[in-house]
């Protein structure tokens, strides 16, 4: 995407451009017509200079010249002609040459005047002038001429070329200086933590910006507001619903335990059953629920905390065993290697946690889960296989979202998957969930690793 600081050098670029080029044909159109203008009046002048010299000679020289057999070939300049003849009274007789350049190409049939015409395969401008019984023709080739322009119009372009550079450069310069307050403002909020609650330094900017900083300032307190808002919601609602789950759950033992002196019938046990973990159900999603608010409310921040890969493994497969009685076990490819990743440790173990409860409640009994452990060029990946009934791409790209169920049958709170990937997400990893060749899934977590200072 194109910069502010490049739209508007480009903006003025070409509206300079194009007026001065619009400047520069005009200029060239008046050079052009002016160049002719004076070349024709050269024309002209070098005739009345001719006839005025010719005019000086005695009239028996002329005669005695118009008697010669050959006319009076004189040295001229490449691209310039001029012919004298005597013109005589019979009208049936044509103009005598008395004297010529040695580059004339015969100009006897010009008519009087200004004129264009083709002498010897090449244009020519000529000139005829008649008087006294002289007759002067000058003429000037017309690729001459042209040159004369070409040469004129690239001496003028060369430096317009050069301005108009010059003129960019320095309007990138100077647009660039006057976006510095832009930049400021810029580093100014990028440099600001999410969970400031002081207004915005003072910036020196133009009168310009003081409206923008002043809305920005007004903008990032009421989205504070909205955030500690949000946050007090949250703490609350999760005080006021694990206080009666907390009581409902405890009732719940008392009952089992008054029950366990006395025959109930299997219905009665059933519905105890159902009960107890419908409320731990609950618990469980309650907890997933403010996890998540939690991790929507933290900055896109670079994590100052660290955890180690192999630390954080084990610690998931151990909190992990206490229901999995031993079905996870731990595949280290580099067990002599520690590997550190810019996220706290409760975090990676929570993310892990999640990966092996979504696996150990699809794969069915009697099978293990892999937590498989490697190290990467730029990071480190945790790898959660099962043998379950997997799941196709489409619903591997559809299972992170929140609440997501296939088929609406699963046990689950559908926020395992949406936490693991809000983990990464915020500390610059990914979450990918591959069907296996065989059968069951992959659940890929792939994070950064730490870059050593």
């Amino acid at each position: 995407m194109k910069t502010l600081r490049a739209r508007l050098v480009a903006t003025l670029a070409l509206s300079l451009a194009a007026l001065w080029s619009a400047v520069a044909v005009w200029m060239f159109l008046d050079v052009r017509q002016e160049l002719r203008t004076a070349l024709d009046e050269r024309l002209a002048a070098s005739a009345r200079m001719v006839a005025g010299l010719v005019a000086q000679l005695p009239a028996e020289r002329l005669r005695a010249g118009a008697a010669d057999a050959a006319a009076l070939d004189v040295i001229g300049r490449d691209g310039l002609a001029c012919e004298v003849s005597l013109v005589r009274g019979e009208v049936w007789q044509p103009p005598q040459t008395i004297a010529r350049t040695g580059s004339s190409p015969g100009l006897q049939a010009a008519a009087a005047g200004y004129g264009t015409q083709v002498f010897g395969g090449k244009p020519w401008r000529t000139y005829v002038l008649e008087e006294k019984g002289l007759r002067i023709a000058t003429a000037d080739r017309l690729d001459v001429r042209t040159r004369l322009l070409r040469e004129v119009a690239l001496s003028a372009a060369v430096p317009f070329v050069i301005a108009l550079g010059g003129s960019l450069g320095l309007l990138w310069l100077g647009v660039g200086h006057g976006l510095r307050p832009l930049e400021r403002m810029r580093r100014v909020l990028a440099d600001r933590p999410a969970d400031a609650h002081t207004p915005l330094p003072p910036i020196d900017a133009p009168a310009e910006l003081r409206p923008l900083m002043a809305t920005v300032d007004h903008l990032l307190q009421r989205v504070q507001e909205a955030i500690s808002r949000e946050r007090r919601f949250t703490d609350d609602a999760a005080h006021e619903l694990r206080t009666p789950l907390t009581a409902i759950k405890t009732h719940l033992q008392v009952l089992r335990l008054s029950c366990r002196d006395r025959d109930i019938d299997d219905t009665t046990a059933q519905a105890l059953g159902n009960a107890e973990s419908g409320v731990a159900r609950l618990q469980h999603t309650l907890d997933q629920l403010l996890l998540l608010a939690r991790l929507d409310g933290q900055a896109h921040t670079q994590a100052v905390a660290q955890a180690d890969a192999q630390e954080a493994a084990r610690l998931a497969i151990a909190d992990a065993a206490v229901a999995a009685s031993g079905r996870v076990t731990l595949e280290d490819a580099q067990v002599h290697v520690s590997v550190p990743v810019p996220l706290p440790l409760p975090l990676l173990v929570c993310a892990l946690r999640n990966l092996l409860d979504n696996a150990l409640r699809h794969a069915p009994p009697g099978t293990a889960v892999v937590l498989r452990l490697a190290g990467l060029d730029a990071g480190v990946a945790f790898s959660v296989l099962d043998e379950g009934p997997g799941m196709t791409v489409q619903e591997c790209e559809q299972a992170p979202r929140r609440f997501w169920r296939r088929h609406g049958g699963s046990t689950g709170s559908g926020l395992g998957l949406s936490i693991v990937e809000s983990i990464a997400r915020r500390h610059g990893g990914r979450l990918q969930l591959m069907p296996r060749a065989g059968k069951g899934l992959e659940a890929r977590l792939l994070l950064p690793a730490v870059q050593a200072a």
